[in-house]
């Protein structure tokens, strides 16, 4: 096998890259980019499969040293493909080492505890990885769509105020400043679908009772299929407060090919990349009717 180079890696990354939050702009960005991988679907397979035994080389690194740990955030709109993207990058990564982590509708011990605290007892220790397949963004998500979600956090009324979700998110840049100075290398990925590509992949799930993944019907846990997301995943990008913080990330490209990076010393910005890797399948009930009528009156 032809090993990788990280100039390469670099190449991939490079244009993917959201370091200014305020001037990012999602509909800027080609949902069906491929990063001219589109027509080589052969070098994709090399360039994946290469990419997979770096990641194993460097995850016994990571073990052996002790020192470091790294945390993957993937957050994406419904049908973007995030357990696929797990499934094939981490596919050479050796489980003993590397954990997912997947987080729906709270429970009731949840909303005892603030809102960070499911998320902060599964970070990752010192040489492991851990992935988070969603993660505390939800909190400035769909939290922030469906208010009556929020009204079940049991918080005290005085301190849902206009500011509550400016301080969310000096919460959550706190809590990636405290966890990089900790020693956890944070990469975050957000996977990018067109609205058309996403009611596509939701109407051939409704034929298709071998596939998995979001329903068309929003959820505690996922409202994405709506519009009205859109508005706040712009602003996180807009909002974020790390920008003190060195570091790159690597996006997934198309075709099955994902670009790694090594790790470095803090926390990572954001990066918009492209997602046409289908599902991971499992068996799911074939859905209703009715969410057929709802998908066709988009």
């Amino acid at each position: 096998m032809a090993k990788i180079k990280t100039s390469r890696i670099a190449k991939f990354v490079r244009p993917y890259r959201v370091t200014e939050g305020k001037k990012f702009r999602l509909q800027d960005w080609d949902p069906a980019d491929t990063a001219g991988l589109k027509e080589e679907k052969k070098r994709a397979r090399e360039i994946l499969a290469a990419g997979a035994q770096m990641l194993a080389d460097l995850q016994d690194r990571l073990y052996a040293q002790d020192r470091w740990s790294i945390l993957l955030v993937f957050q994406a709109m419904d049908a973007a493909g995030k357990d696929g993207t797990i499934k094939h990058v981490m596919s050479g990564v050796n489980p003993q080492g590397c954990q997912v982590f997947s987080f729906k509708a709270p429970s009731a011990e949840d909303l005892d505890h603030d809102f960070l605290w499911r998320t902060t007892k599964c970070v990752p220790e010192r040489g492991r990885i851990g992935i988070f397949n969603r993660s505390y963004y939800e909190e400035v998500l769909v939290v922030r769509v469906h208010p009556e979600f929020l009204a079940h956090q049991k918080l005290p009324p005085k301190l849902v105020g206009k500011r509550i979700w400016e301080e969310r998110y000096e919460s959550i840049a706190d809590f990636e400043k405290h966890m990089a100075r900790n020693g956890t290398v944070i990469l975050k990925f957000f996977l990018n679908v067109s609205r058309r590509e996403q009611k596509k992949r939701f109407m051939e799930r409704l034929d298709m009772p071998t596939r998995t993944g979001s329903s068309p019907r929003p959820t505690r846990r996922s409202g994405s299929t709506g519009r009205t997301t859109w508005r706040p995943t712009r602003t996180r990008f807009a909002r974020r407060r790390s920008r003190g913080l060195r570091g790159t990330s690597s996006p997934p490209t198309t075709n099955g090919s994902r670009a790694s990076s090594s790790p470095a010393r803090s926390s990572r910005p954001w990066t918009a990349s492209t997602s046409t890797i289908p599902p991971w399948t499992t068996p799911r009930r074939r859905n209703s009717r009715a969410a057929r009528k709802l998908l066709l009156s988009e």
